[in-house]
């Protein structure tokens, strides 16, 4: 069976990157290759094998056309509401906090928030089906 390992972005800049993910999502650089035209850093911690790989392509002056294929990646907290207030705290400036219902059912409770070029990502309380 299939085992996801990696999400990849490509990014404009490295440092202003590995800040972001950092500060939000505790993400700590894992591992950094360099290669002549461009770099990958891969971002990871203690709680998941997953990784998100940061791509960098050297030379590289514009911003990232997003398009209209990307959707987003998630993350799950324990305590969604404080993250929220850690990230506004941060400086971050996270959306407001999705209440997400079917009927009287919570599907989830949530909020998005952009890294430094625009990759939206979604924070959701953990429970249910989000572990």
């Amino acid at each position: 069976m299939a085992r996801l390992i990696h999400s990849m972005v490509r990014v404009l800049e490295e440092a202003r990157s590995v800040d972001f993910y950092k500060v939000a999502f505790g993400l700590q650089v894992a591992d950094r290759l360099d290669f002549e035209t461009f770099t990958l850093i891969y971002l990871s911690n203690a709680e998941q094998t997953f990784e998100l790989e940061l791509t960098v392509n050297k030379g590289r002056t514009e911003a990232y056309d997003l398009g209209n294929g990307y959707g987003h990646i998630a993350v799950s907290v324990a305590d969604v509401d404080a993250e929220h207030g850690r990230l506004m705290a941060a400086g971050l400036a996270p959306r407001k906090i999705v209440d997400f219902r079917n009927g009287d059912q919570t599907v989830a409770k949530f909020f998005f928030i952009a890294d430094p070029d625009g990759y939206q990502i979604e924070v959701i309380q953990r429970g249910g089906r989000f572990l």
